[in-house]
């Protein structure tokens, strides 16, 4: 009954939607994070040879036990320290700091070297990009991916089924319904590169980025080496100039990155809906469920609109996130730090418009008589074939001869027919004009399908 409760729905109604992030993009997943960045900087440190410090190989084992094994109590106790204070140590009210005492309660005899020469910001920017990189690795790049599969195999399936297109609504050259989902499968292809793209970069500088305490206590020590050397070491890349905040420059391109490929999903919703709602797609009953609460034989378009909400939420704090922690007065202030515990609230809005995406895209059915009533219907597409035929033998007036019998009337095919009988063409002209069907007037459309395979993105 917990989720009743909860203030938020990533933590209420979607829980069982958002816990695969959990682990990743949770307070518990930072404090695990942070604990990583602390223990490993502590190893780094004794590796030097102008420290006194040295960890055997059974303590170094141990250390990183602490967030190899990390847990819900682990989590429980930092907190504990930090709100109530455990043991020897008194509430601290600040977070980092909670996590330097709970590594000292089970390892005192290295208390001195813990959090050595560090600021709070050297472990938080670089735990958000440890914690990041594998929230998008192992839960949305898997998500988009599997969404780019579903419309490439469904473009395979129907790139031969052929369809009315619209542009600025009106009907338009027909297309294939498999080519329309081919688009939008390269489409993602790109955007998934694009996330895939973007390097994370971690500092490791001291309170304002001048190595300060750190030159202070081993003035012979090559820091900015060392620096480099831990923040690779953790998958990054190095950040060598910075005040006490990492410039969050590359967090900022990776939520621009998301706002893309949300922007392309976004598109992809609102196309299926109308989609849905002019009959082309059917959508497969699930047992039990209602669609409406007054007229029962609805089947809604329920999962796109969800994903719709869900894609336009995470651009809105994506957006505000890439706006704002790019941002910090003079060397540092703490506005960034309340805003970047939103991060995981943009990312669980992306899962879950993805999850409800591709649910969405696992129900949809074409309907071919649907789709081919309406070609028949709309015989004045083939309009611009003709015209073009038209051009290609030499007739200058063909634009305005087709425009007259066309635009703003209802023709039929036969009156089409009987324009082509008028023309001064040839005989072989004649029948090819004849050929023409509203059906069959698709182009490469279904050819055009196998580009989607020259452009999955790179693994």
């Amino acid at each position: 009954m917990q989720t009743l409760t909860a203030v938020s729905p990533l933590d209420g109604r979607y829980q069982s939607d958002t816990e695969p992030l959990s682990p990743y993009v949770s307070e518990a997943g930072l404090m695990r994070a942070r604990v990583r960045v602390e223990i490993e900087y502590l190893i780094a440190l004794s590796d030097l040879d102008a420290t006194p410090l040295t960890i055997d190989a059974s303590d170094r084992d141990a250390l990183r036990e602490l967030y190899g094994a990390f847990d819900e109590e682990s989590a429980a106790l930092i907190k504990q320290i930090e709100t109530e204070g455990y043991g020897e140590f008194s509430a601290t009210n600040h977070d980092v700091k909670a996590v330097e005492y709970f590594i000292r309660e089970s390892f005192p005899e290295y208390g001195p070297w813990i959090h050595f020469g560090l600021t709070s910001e050297d472990v938080n920017n670089l735990a958000y990009r440890v914690l990041i990189p594998d929230a998008v690795e192992e839960v949305l790049l898997p998500d988009l991916i599997a969404v780019r599969d579903n419309l490439a195999e469904q473009a395979d399936e129907y790139r031969d089924l052929p369809m009315l297109a619209r542009t600025h609504g009106q009907p338009a050259t027909p297309t294939t319904f498999g080519k329309e989902l081919a688009v939008y499968a390269a489409r993602l292809d790109r955007a998934i590169d694009g996330i895939r793209a973007v390097d994370l970069s971690g500092k490791l500088s001291g309170a304002s980025g001048t190595y300060a305490a750190h030159h202070a206590a081993y003035p012979d020590v090559d820091w900015q080496a060392f620096s480099r050397a831990f923040v690779e070491s953790l998958g990054l890349s190095h950040t060598p100039l910075a005040t006490q905040v990492n410039p969050c420059d590359d967090l900022a391109a990776l939520f621009d990155a998301f706002q893309r490929a949300n922007a392309i999903l976004l598109d992809l919703d609102r196309d299926m809906w109308l989609y849905i709602s002019d009959r082309y797609l059917g959508q497969e009953r699930t047992e039990g469920e209602t669609g409406s609460s007054t007229m029962p034989h609805k089947v809604n378009p329920i999962d796109f609109e969800n994903s719709e909400g869900n894609l336009s939420k995470a651009n809105s704090d994506l957006s505000f996130l890439a706006g704002y922690i790019t941002n910090s007065r003079l060397q540092r202030d703490l506005s960034d730090s309340t805003v970047k515990r939103n991060i995981g609230t943009a990312l669980a809005h992306c899962h879950i418009g993805y999850v409800k995406l591709q649910a969405g895209l696992g129900k949809i059915v074409p309907n071919e008589k649907v789709m081919g009533e309406e070609l028949e219907s709309t015989p004045e597409i083939i309009g611009e074939a003709v015209q073009t035929i038209l051009r290609r033998e030499g007739h200058e007036d063909a634009y305005e001869r087709i425009k007259d019998l066309t635009r703003g009337q209802r023709v039929t095919i036969d009156d089409f027919r009987a324009l082509f009988d008028d023309l001064d063409v040839s005989e072989a002209v004649r029948r090819e004009l004849h050929a023409l069907t509203p059906i069959g007037y698709t182009g490469r459309a279904s050819d055009l399908v196998e580009q989607i395979e020259d452009s999955e993105p790179q693994q």
